[in-house]
């Protein structure tokens, strides 16, 4: 299994999808959670058909150790070991792809070394960094009430809100599964099934942590500074993180994009893989 060294020399461990001998430059990928495993983002819908896909387990999930000092967990500092990553890889630039919360880590890379980047997409964003939180993912799950996992993923939203046992946590994610996907079908119960073992909360509580107002502002006010093409992607059943973030995130960028699928939820790979795949390639495509 392969590893980098980053910042700290703490060795961390990414994966190597896809043909060795491709003619494409690879893709970087970040996964969300935050804190998850990267194992969910599997293939990307196929994106590893024609190019290399590199994706890191940050911190404290997958293969690489946890942090001795939680406070490497907050995403400015996974987006320093993102950087360490690249010079791992001998990329002088390089596309990223995040999805979910590694969208804020791949924001402070992007801030932080904006000249690296050649592609950058975004893919189911919150807008947490933005500093406004759109009410649209509460709409959206309402607007699915006659669907028949409803009640139950309902009453499970409802107590995950109140809950921070992580035994509690991991019960209640498969009833409240439904939510995040287009529909709820095969490919989405199976994807689904592996989400609370996938899942670390120590990582996970220490994402946001040491990023104060002053910090945020500053970070997105360096999203000014990123020339390379942006691509927003969202889901029009996403009931995770909405649609309208998405817009907000595309906003703070100067060569931004926004691509809606409106059948696919907050899984869009999984929910509607061939639109998906095409979208990303064609945008990595784009001179």
């Amino acid at each position: 299994m392969p590893y980098f060294t980053s910042y700290d020399t703490t060795a961390l461990h990414y994966r190597v999808l896809g043909p060795a001998g491709s003619a494409l430059p690879p893709l970087l990928c970040l996964a969300g959670g935050p804190g998850r495993n990267a194992a969910y983002l599997d293939d990307l819908g196929g994106l590893a058909e024609d190019r290399q896909l590199v994706i890191p387990d940050s911190r404290g999930t997958g293969a690489s150790p946890p942090a001795a000092d939680p406070s490497r967990y907050a995403f400015p500092h996974l987006a320093e070991d993102l950087e360490a990553l690249r010079a791992h890889l001998g990329l002088e630039r390089f596309a990223l792809l995040a999805h979910d919360a590694g969208t804020a880590t791949a924001q402070a890379y992007a801030a932080a070394y904006p000249d690296r980047l050649t592609r950058l997409i975004l893919v189911c964003p919150g807008s947490r960094i933005q500093g406004e939180l759109p009410d649209d993912a509460p709409e959206i799950f309402a607007s699915r009430s006659h669907e028949p996992w409803w009640p139950e993923a309902s009453a499970a939203v409802q107590r995950l809100a109140e809950t921070s046992d992580m035994t509690e946590v991991r019960g209640l994610l498969p009833a409240a599964a439904p939510l995040a996907y287009g529909r709820w079908e095969a490919p989405q119960q199976a994807h689904a099934a592996a989400e609370g073992e996938q899942l670390n909360p120590v990582p996970r509580a220490g994402f946001w942590q040491g990023v104060d107002e002053p910090a945020r502002r500053t970070l997105l006010s360096g999203l000014r500074e990123v020339r390379c093409p942006v691509l927003v992607m969202t889901g029009g059943r996403d009931a995770v993180t909405g649609v309208r973030a998405g817009g907000l995130v595309a906003e703070s960028f100067p060569d931004a994009r926004t691509h809606h699928l409106p059948e696919a939820g907050h899984y869009p790979w999984i929910d509607d893989p061939l639109r998906f795949r095409t979208t990303v390639q064609q945008f990595l495509h784009t001179a």
